[in-house]
C-alpha cells in the first residue's frame, strides 16, 4: 500500500466521470475544511494480510492526523501511485474497515465517492507534515 497525506484547510470534491460500473451512481459535491486527505494506492500484495495492510493505514492516517492537530479524516482512492493494483472490491472493502476503525477511534471520517474520477480543489498549507507519503 501506498499513502500520500496531505493536511488540507480546505478539500473541495465533485463527482465527474465514473470509472467503475459495479459501484453505485453518485453525483456528489463536498467541501470540507481543517482534513487529512488520504491519497491511498492499494496494492495487489495488500490481499495477502488485509487485516495487517489496514492496521498500518490506520496508524499511519491517526499519526498524522494529530501531527496536524484535526478529528477529520477523507480517505481517497488514488491508484496512480503504483503500476499494482488490488482488486476494486477489495480497496472498497479496506477503506471500509479502515473507515469503521477510526470512526470507533473518535475520528470525524469520510470517503470520496469510490470508482469516479473527481474534480479536486485542495489548500495546503506549506509546512513539511501537512505533506506525507509513507509506503508499506
Amino acid at each position: 500500500m501506498k499513502i500520500l497525506m496531505i493536511f488540507a484547510n480546505s478539500f473541495t470534491f465533485k463527482t465527474t466521470t465514473k470509472t467503475l460500473e459495479d459501484f453505485p451512481e453518485i453525483d456528489k459535491q463536498e467541501n470540507i475544511e481543517k482534513a487529512l486527505i488520504g491519497f491511498i494506492h492499494v496494492e495487489e500484495k495488500d490481499a495477502e494480510n488485509a487485516a495487517k495492510s489496514v492496521t498500518k493505514l490506520i496508524k499511519n492516517l491517526k499519526w498524522a492526523a494529530n501531527k496536524n492537530n484535526t478529528k477529520q479524516i477523507i480517505l481517497h482512492s488514488f491508484a496512480h501511485l503504483s503500476t499494482s493494483n488490488a482488486d476494486p472490491g477489495f480497496t472498497k472493502e479496506i477503506f471500509d474497515m479502515a473507515e469503521l476503525r477510526l470512526l470507533n477511534a473518535d475520528f470525524v471520517v469520510r470517503q470520496t465517492p469510490f470508482g469516479y474520477f473527481l474534480d479536486l480543489n485542495l489548500d495546503a498549507p506549506g509546512y513539511s507534515q501537512a505533506r506525507i507519503f509513507k509506503e508499506f
